[in-house]
């Protein structure tokens, strides 16, 4: 069973927690929202559809934005509630009486454990759920602007690739399909246009060249549909597949990632792989940053409460630096994924519990 002092202070870390989180969201929010606001309501005539562009708008970015600031948030929670205790004094009777300083902040360390599952929780179950393509084009609420297409390979190494889509109808434009020689036959197709089927799981291309291929064979992946004319059959190569947003690792589980990585051909191989890792890497990072910030905090108890925040800011700017050029150098093959990923860890790992063990006692 807690005890009084242990439920005490997971009481006082969730408070801080949920302060820190709605102060950080709701400032994002309101600064974002009055920045575009006569961009919002230019695009949504009427109040009530306004108000459900708006809401539907922040409801997927706000996820996002925990994503992105979940560790920041652990940290200032656990920040916050040992300072607490500084502040009001109540850390240097517990010492006097013989409790340990590590004994004290454990049930702290629970619970940004706690929390940090919540992050990787978010990650895994809410964010796929978040549609990138209103968060990146949130001025377009009804999907009719056109967005640019990329290339990726099919499962049996057809690639597709477009210029540009409109999500709306589902419909891409300049649409090529390049088949590889062990389907059967090699050969390269270009349409005006295809619209995806969702129901058939394939693509409708009109206007295409070569109008026939006399020699074809393989009608369980391409069939003639007239002059111009086929449909494509897709196992993995859907609208969505082919109109990804830059950040589109963001928004996909864990094991679609890997999935991902079990592409022969996949497109941004490296960025999806150091994704993945860094996946695995996330959660033990966070740790290693709350061990860090509470080290700081607790070295020097007379220290002003301020300055200790101040020097916590700082080693979460350095710690993230850290992190984003080892993903720079790992998406741009500098690094393997795995070393990129895991280079953080090495780096502040045993730092973060030499700095941790250094504490008064």
């Amino acid at each position: 069973m807690p005890k009084l002092l242990d439920r005490q202070l997971i009481y006082s870390y969730i408070k801080a927690y949920i302060v820190c989180l709605v102060s950080l969201l709701s400032l994002f929010i309101v600064v974002d929202l009055f920045t575009n606001l006569e961009k919002f309501s230019q695009h949504n005539p009427g109040l009530v559809p306004f108000l459900k562009h708006i809401a539907r708008y922040y409801s997927m970015w706000t996820l996002t934005v925990f994503d992105r600031l979940g560790e920041s948030i652990v940290l200032l929670a656990a920040m916050f509630t040992v300072a607490w205790m500084q502040r009001h004094n109540e850390l240097l009777p517990l010492l006097s009486a013989g409790v340990s300083t590590r004994r004290v902040v454990r049930p702290v360390l629970v619970a940004a454990c706690v929390m940090l599952g919540l992050v990787v929780c978010n990650q895994e179950f809410l964010l796929p759920r978040a549609d990138p393509f209103l968060i990146e084009h949130r001025l377009d609420p009804k999907d009719r602007g056109a967005v640019e297409g990329r290339g990726t390979y099919d499962l049996n190494d057809i690639l597709i690739s477009c210029l540009k889509a409109y999500k709306h109808e589902l419909k891409a434009e300049g649409f090529t399909v390049v088949i590889p020689q062990k389907l059967g036959q090699a050969s390269f197709i270009q349409a005006r246009e295809a619209r995806y089927d969702p129901e058939e799981h394939g693509w409708f291309l009109y206007g295409a060249t070569p109008a026939e291929l006399p020699n074809w064979t393989r009608t369980d992946i391409l069939e003639q549909r007239g002059a111009g004319k086929y449909f494509l059959k897709t196992m993995e190569v859907d609208f969505e597949t082919l109109t990804r947003t830059k950040n589109w690792s963001m928004f996909v589980s864990t094991p679609q990632l890997l999935r991902e990585l079990d592409k022969t051909h996949s497109s941004q191989l490296a960025g999806v792989a150091v994704a993945f890792h860094m996946r695995l890497t996330r959660p033990v990072l966070g740790l290693i940053l709350v061990f860090m910030g509470l080290s700081i905090i607790l070295r020097d108890q007379n220290r002003n409460i301020f300055i200790s925040a101040g020097l916590c800011l700082v080693l979460c700017a350095i710690f993230f630096v850290n992190i984003f050029v080892c993903k720079y150098l790992g998406e741009g093959e500098y690094f393997g994924p795995a070393l990129a990923a895991w280079l953080p860890v090495f780096t502040f790992g045993p730092l973060s519990f030499v700095m941790f063990d250094a504490v008064h006692t």
